[in-house]
Parts: C-alpha cells; sequence; structure tokens
C-alpha cells in the first residue's frame, strides 16, 4: 500500500490538540459507559428472572431490528441536517427511557408490579436503544472528521476506538459491581447521570457546514448513493465484512452472564471483569497502534487480526479457569482493536464529506448485525447446541471465514502495495 495514500502524522496526541475533539471524546466515552453498564445490568437481572439463554439473545435482536431498520434513513437525514442537533435529541431520549426503566425496576423491587411487565420494559428499552442509536450513530461517527484535518484521521480513529475501549473496560466492570452492591434499579439511576454529562459535552460542540447537497434529493436514491459507494469501493467492503461475520458467529457476550453463573460460578462481580477483559487488551494496543500504524498492509494486517480473534474466541470456549477465560477475553479485545482501527481509518479517508452520513450508515449496520444479531445467534446456538459447543462453534467458524476472506482476495493481498479500490 502506498504511504501516499495515507498522509498521515505521527504525532500520537495530533487529534487531542483540537478542543472540540476532546469534548467528543469524552463524551463518547460517558455515553459508551452509561450504555455498558446498563447493558450489563439488563442481561443479568433478565437471566436472573429467566434462566433462559435465548432471552438474552432476544435483546440483541431487540436493538438490531429497529437499529437495521432505520440506520440508512438516520444516515441519510445526518447528511442532510445539523449532526449536533441529532446526537442531542436521540441521546435525551434514551436518557429519559433510562429514567422510565429506573422507575420500573424500582417499583418491580418493591413489589408493585409483575416481574413479566418489568421484563416487557427491558426489551422495550433495549428496542429504544436501537431506535435512537440508528440516528445518534452515523451523525456522530460522520461528525468526528469534520473535528480534526484529515492529516489526523488515523490518530483520531485511534482514540476513537481508545475512548470505546476504555468505556468497555468502565462501564461493564462498574456495571457488575454496581448492581451486586446497589441493586438493579439503582444502578440505572447512575446511567442517567452519566447520560447527562455525556449530552452536556455534546452540546459543546459547535455546528459544523453541512457538505454540499448530493444531486437528488429522493430518499431511496440517496440511500442507494451509499450503498452503491461502499460496494465498489473494495477495500470498505472487504474490511467491514470481514468484522461483520467474524464477530456474528465468534462474538460470545451475550453468553458471559451464562459463564460468570453456571460454568466459572464467579457471579455479577465477575461478569463485569469478563466483560472488561477484551477492551483492557484492546486499550493496551490501542497505546501501540497511536505509535505504530497497521495501515501499511492494512488487508493483511486485517487477517492476521482477526484470525488472532476467533482462536482467542477458541480457547475461552473451553477455558474452565477464570483466569484463562479472562485472558483469552484480553487477547480477542486486543487483535479486534487492530481491526477496527484499520476499518475505522478507512471509512474516514475514502468517504466524500457529502456520503459521511450514508456510508458510515452502512458500516453501522454491518457492526450491529455483527454485535446485535451475533448476540441472537449466540442465545439461539447456546439453546439448541448448549453453551460451550455453541462458543466453540463461534470460534471455528469464525477461522472459516477469515480463510473463505483470504482466498476471495488473494489478488489484493498479492498486489497489496498499490492503492485498493
Amino acid at each position: 500500500m502506498s504511504g501516499k495514500l495515507f498522509p498521515f502524522v505521527r504525532d500520537p496526541y495530533a487529534a487531542l490538540r483540537f478542543p472540540e475533539y476532546r469534548n467528543f471524546i469524552i463524551a463518547s466515552f460517558l455515553f459508551t459507559v452509561a450504555l455498558l453498564v446498563q447493558e450489563v445490568a439488563l442481561g443479568y437481572e433478565l437471566y436472573i428472572v429467566t434462566r433462559d439463554p435465548l432471552a438474552l439473545g432476544l435483546t440483541g435482536l431487540a436493538e438490531a431490528v429497529p437499529f437495521i431498520g432505520l440506520s440508512l434513513y438516520g444516515g441519510h437525514i445526518a447528511d442532510r441536517n445539523s449532526k449536533r442537533r441529532i446526537i442531542l435529541f436521540s441521546s435525551g431520549i434514551i436518557t429519559v427511557g433510562s429514567f422510565v426503566l429506573h422507575l420500573v425496576a424500582r417499583a418491580d423491587a418493591a413489589q408493585h408490579i409483575p416481574t413479566s411487565l418489568l421484563v416487557g420494559v427491558i426489551y422495550g428499552m433495549v428496542f429504544l436503544i436501537g431506535l435512537c442509536r440508528a440516528f445518534q450513530s452515523p451523525a456522530a461517527m460522520s461528525l468526528r472528521a469534520f473535528l480534526v484535518p484529515v492529516e489526523a484521521y488515523e490518530n483520531a480513529a485511534t482514540w476513537s476506538s481508545s475512548a470505546w475501549q476504555a468505556g468497555s473496560i468502565v462501564g461493564p466492570t462498574i456495571g457488575g459491581f454496581l448492581f451486586a452492591g446497589i441493586g438493579f434499579s439503582n444502578t440505572l439511576l447512575v446511567v442517567v447521570g452519566l447520560l447527562c454529562i455525556a449530552i452536556f459535552l455534546f452540546s459543546r460542540i459547535s455546528d459544523k457546514r453541512q457538505p454540499a447537497e448530493s444531486a437528488t434529493e429522493n430518499l431511496i436514491e440517496s440511500v442507494k448513493e451509499g450503498l452503491q459507494f461502499v460496494w465498489h469501493t473494495k477495500m470498505i467492503l472487504y474490511a467491514i465484512s470481514l468484522d461483520l461475520f467474524s464477530v456474528l458467529f465468534g462474538g460470545v457476550v451475550a453468553l458471559l452472564p451464562i459463564y460468570a453463573e453456571d460454568i466459572l460460578k464467579v457471579g455479577a462481580a465477575g461478569l463485569g471483569i469478563l466483560r472488561a477483559a477484551p477492551s483492557v487488551g484492546a486499550v493496551l494496543t490501542l497505546i501501540i497502534l497511536s505509535r505504530i500504524s497497521p495501515m501499511h498492509h492494512p488487508l493483511r494486517n486485517l487477517m492476521i487480526a482477526v484470525t488472532g480473534f476467533g482462536v482467542s474466541i477458541l480457547i475461552f470456549a473451553v477455558s474452565p479457569w477464570m483466569g484463562l477465560s479472562v485472558i483469552a477475553l484480553f487477547f480477542s479485545g486486543a487483535f479486534d482493536s487492530v481491526s477496527v482501527v484499520i476499518r475505522q481509518t478507512l471509512l474516514q479517508l475514502m468517504t466524500p464529506d457529502a456520503m459521511r452520513g450514508r456510508v458510515m450508515a452502512v458500516n453501522g449496520i454491518f457492526v450491529s448485525s455483527s454485535n446485535e444479531l451475533g448476540a441472537f445467534e449466540s442465545g439461539t446456538a447456546a439453546r439448541l447446541m448448549g453453551v460451550i459447543p455453541s462458543a466453540v462453534f463461534g470460534g471455528v467458524m469464525t477461522l472459516v471465514i477469515v480463510g473463505w476472506v483470504s482466498w476471495k482476495t488473494r489478488k489484493l493481498l498479492a498486489k497489496s502495495a498499490e492503492p485498493l479500490s
């Protein structure tokens, strides 16, 4: 890959030198912490109440359906409206929903409502999060490109990934301990507080100029343009496709409450540690990536990273010991962070300003499909095959997919010194 295609600066703090980007990163971190604290609490409460792996999988489906269904429209809206206002409005709706869930959980704890109503409200809240994220995610991801110059895109992608991964450490860890210490309803109140601080920081980012309008205002044609751009830009297509299918089958996050409660027997606090382990590995790797770029041979490095992810999932699947399980999850996060930086950098560099919302929406659909639908796949497979066999199956499928993509892209890999398009 030609170095001229990626005109990066090697200052590891380049993006952080811009005040609005710093506000964006801190707000994104707090938003991630809040949602993951809530996710851990919801998942653990659901499993305690239902004792059904499929109930955990259905939470992924409940979030994925509205997100996937509306993301392309959300990207269309983000390309034509204030990204800042979209972020503030959607984040505000999530905050209100979290507070309502807190009130319902408190009433359930006081035995004023049936447990079945609590379960229904939990699924309703997960659906609301997916609905709001369909608009918030493409707006936030496309806004980031307007906060730093092009030379800092890779550094911004690294720091954005670091913020998300740091949130993924703090969120699940304190989520598990908060649930164990102050209970379900009070944990949700902490979530509301974190979301309010994030909204305040997002509000301190000024509105950015809107890029020139596309030739068409027609929704169908607008969405079609975004899909066609991704399809014809092979580097982006292969990067997000590999992420989709590897995490769709290899992700084990939805199964962690079962591993914590029934296999490793470490309880809610242990669940927080298991959820945080991949992000600890990711953050440490991202620190290295702020100084050593993975973009010299991006497709090759992506294959290596996803292979390492698959092997790590296989080790976790069969591990009967907490220590080994944590180490395996640590390395799964380390390898995954490499692929995240490569994918995000390619998206920022290769996407025209006027199409950022739509292209980020396509990427968001792929990511949501891999995470939320992956949770549904994990829960369903665990119900049909058993928990450990389903996790083994996911790791094996990840390695099969890497092999298939490597074969499909063998010509591109052989020409890695040339720009891929």
